[in-house]
């Protein structure tokens, strides 16, 4: 080991002369909004930022327009949508893309959690959780920063830190004895944790045996065991494979001697995919053509005024020119990409490597893990239900009527569709004295409702041909009379459906020709935002249905 530099700690580098300020105080509104749990007042904001609230009402109203924000009243929420930055850096990964459905199985065969992270300077960040549900479970997310001398992770990836790494690490500790720049842990508090020479020592076993345990050192009762999985071209640690549990189910020995070997295992078959991987060579470079953001910007600028932070927009916007076949890009493939001008990127990337998004390498740029915490820890727990609530809301306000969100149960035997029902999830009621008064969990046939004749019309038995070709289905008084009601689908990353929405109303105020002629278009444009939603949410998350 290289010996550690103790030291007081160093003053902040000097911001460079060329780096963008907007774009820095918009990465700390979206900073302080992702450690608030993903909602923050707009006052919340100004004070935890530091900025004048007319900025902040500026950059707000720039990410809403860029659809990473929501408004909500006095509310600033992210949306879905942010988690496009997150997604660029783990599609330029690779690694959940390969080594997720070995965590996946291996959770399934042990019945425990299991997790891959990455290294972040003096800490580890998760790239892929495979969580079980108990009373007793993970909170960790995707994105989530910890300490490295308090995970079983840690000791592995500092088996390779630089003198520098560890005097980085010393400073943090002198700077935050508490851990309060980790919010996706508890404080440490005496009892938690290890002093730091025992780190040190820990790092020296982890070296030897080539594997690590965390015994309670996050909170008590949680225990890990880890292995990493080494990069075959070059044999450093790619990412850390963990085992996690509870001492409810087993204690740190137990985990060590009874899981160990088939962590091991999984890890060897894990490596195996890596070298496949390099041996088939990169796949065809995905170039991305320019985009109009230059147009987009321009017209967002014109109607927005000085509210919209062209700067801003155009910043983000360069981490997105990353993804698979992207991980490293040139400064004149991130303008192409991205349709700005050289000039623009460079400053961009130039902001980004001072803020620790982006390391240059030669003439190559790559993200960093820090882009997951851009919102991708909060976010990665949002639900269907959760997506579409806020585009439901304003449909039912768009049209004036109840819009609902519902999933197909599984067939109670029937075997026809018959037996079948929906079960609402979501919904938007409309201020009317006689409405549909539908609440969520509510459970109804499946063929005599819209929602269930779509959601059937894609199941290999759905006897409703005429819906899956029209794409949506209209009910007439078939559940009640004078309900009327319109549905279509919802669809996820593949192409299935997932859900179904639906207008429903008394068939006084609507005919079912206006229906079709004024309800449906304004069903196909929410499920359309739905999806788009669903779809980045999905990339490299499993969203839950309810």
């Amino acid at each position: 080991m290289i010996d550690p530099v103790p030291g007081q700690v160093s003053a902040p580098a000097p911001v460079p002369a060329e780096a963008v300020a907007p774009l820095m105080r918009g990465i700390a509104v979206l900073r302080q909004l992702t450690e608030a749990g993903g909602t923050l007042s707009l006052s919340g904001l100004e004070r935890a930022t530091g900025l004048a609230r007319s900025t902040v009402d500026r950059i707000t109203a720039t990410l809403a327009r860029m659809g990473y924000v929501r408004l909500d009243g006095r509310d600033a929420v992210l949306t879905p949508r942010l988690m496009e930055l997150g997604n660029a850096y783990l599609a330029a990964l690779r690694l959940p893309a390969l080594l997720d459905a070995h965590a996946d199985a291996l959770a399934d065969e042990l019945d425990e959690s299991v997790s891959l992270a990455v290294g972040d300077r003096d800490g580890i960040r998760f790239i892929h959780q495979a969580t079980r549900r108990r009373a007793m479970s993970l909170s960790f997310r995707i994105g989530d920063l910890l300490p490295a001398e308090r995970t079983a992770p840690g000791p592995l990836f500092a088996t390779e830190w630089t003198r520098a790494d560890w005097h980085h690490w010393h400073e943090r500790r002198t700077a935050d004895p508490a851990d309060l720049g980790f919010p996706a842990i508890p404080p440490r508090t005496e009892g938690t944790g290890a002093p730091d020479s025992d780190f040190e020592a820990y790092v020296e076993r982890a070296r030897a045996d080539g594997w690590a345990l965390d015994d309670q050192l996050i909170e008590p009762g949680l225990v890990a065991v880890s292995v990493p999985v080494r990069d075959p071209r070059t044999g450093r640690v790619a990412c850390v494979a963990s085992v996690v549990s509870h001492t409810s189910r087993r204690t740190a020995t137990g985990l060590r001697e009874e899981l160990l070997p088939r962590l091991r295992s999984t890890v060897a078959a894990m490596e195996a995919d890596l070298r496949a991987d390099l041996r088939e060579g990169p796949t065809a470079e995905a170039r991305v053509p320019p985009s109009d953001l230059a147009a987009w910007t321009g017209a967002s600028k014109q109607e927005l005024g000085r509210e919209f932070v062209e700067s801003l927009a155009r910043g983000l916007t360069v981490l997105t020119a990353f993804g698979e076949s992207r991980a490293e890009l040139t400064l004149t493939e991130v303008a192409r990409a991205t349709g700005l001008a050289r000039a623009t990127a460079r400053r961009a990337l130039i902001t980004y490597e001072h803020l620790g998004y982006v390391e240059p390498t030669g003439r190559t740029f790559t993200l960093t893990p820090r882009v997951l915490s851009l919102g991708f820890p909060p976010l990665s727990r949002t639900s269907l239900p959760e997506i579409a609530a806020p585009h439901l809301a304003e449909l039912a306000d768009r049209v004036e009527e109840s819009a609902s969100l519902a999933i197909l149960t599984p067939d109670s035997g029937t075997g026809t569709g018959t037996g079948r029902e929906i079960q609402y999830t979501a919904r938007a009621a409309t201020r009317r004295i006689m409405s549909a008064d539908i609440t969520v969990g509510t459970r109804l046939p499946a063929h005599r409702t819209s929602m269930g004749r779509v959601l059937l019309a894609d199941t290999p038995d759905g006897d409703f041909t005429e819906v899956r070709q029209q794409g949506y289905a209209l009910v007439e008084e078939e559940l009640e009379q004078g309900l009327r009601s319109i549905a279509v689908p919802v669809r996820d990353r593949t192409g299935r459906v997932v859900a179904a929405v639906d207008v429903a109303m008394h068939s006084t105020r609507r005919t079912a020709q206006q229906c079709v002629e004024e309800i449906l278009p304004e069903l196909h444009a929410t499920a359309t935002r739905i999806e788009g939603e669903l779809r980045t949410a999905g990339r490299f998350t499993r969203v839950p249905l309810t």
